[in-house]
């Protein structure tokens, strides 16, 4: 038997939401990600986040309308985006599982689910600025953007 010369390289996978957080650390302009438990299975969690087109509107306060420019099934996905205030943008998203990266030329977006347990789920949200010192107003800018988390929830509450 012939022993491997190459040793093995240590692994570091993380979960979604720990992704998130990685994410959030990394890039300029994003906020701090917002995490909550919500009390109810992954699968009806991510149903529900999944479907921007439909709920993003209902619990993000500054989106309007989401319409997805490319179908689901043909690869890589765009959204154009409007918001109340002048957001009008074109996303590039990265959907998964549990998983879900936007981002425009100027605006950052994300949120990532995990189960807890098989009754509860870990979500997460991140919204930012692509710009530099975007960092330094995100502060100011949390009181015009409400609870975002907590709209989730009661969404899904009404579900």
């Amino acid at each position: 038997m012939t022993k491997n010369p190459i040793p093995q390289w240590p692994v570091a996978d993380f979960d979604p939401v720990r992704r998130l957080h990685v994410i959030a650390a990394t890039a300029p302009g994003a906020a701090r990600v917002g995490e909550t438990v919500i009390d109810a299975p992954f699968e009806r969690v991510w149903s529900v986040a999944q479907d921007l087109e439909r709920t993003m509107p209902l619990w993000i306060p500054d989106v309007r309308t989401v319409r997805l420019t490319t179908p689901l099934s043909t690869g890589p996905l765009q959204a154009r985006i409007h918001g109340h205030t002048r957001l009008r943008a074109t996303f590039a998203i990265d959907l998964a599982p549990g998983w879900c990266l936007m981002q425009s030329r100027l605006v950052l977006g994300g949120m990532a689910a995990r189960p807890e347990t098989d009754r509860t789920t870990r979500f997460a949200f991140l919204g930012g600025l692509r710009f530099r010192g975007a960092r330094f107003l995100a502060p100011a800018l949390r009181p015009f953007s409400g609870d975002p988390l907590a709209r989730f929830a009661a969404l899904l509450d009404e579900e």
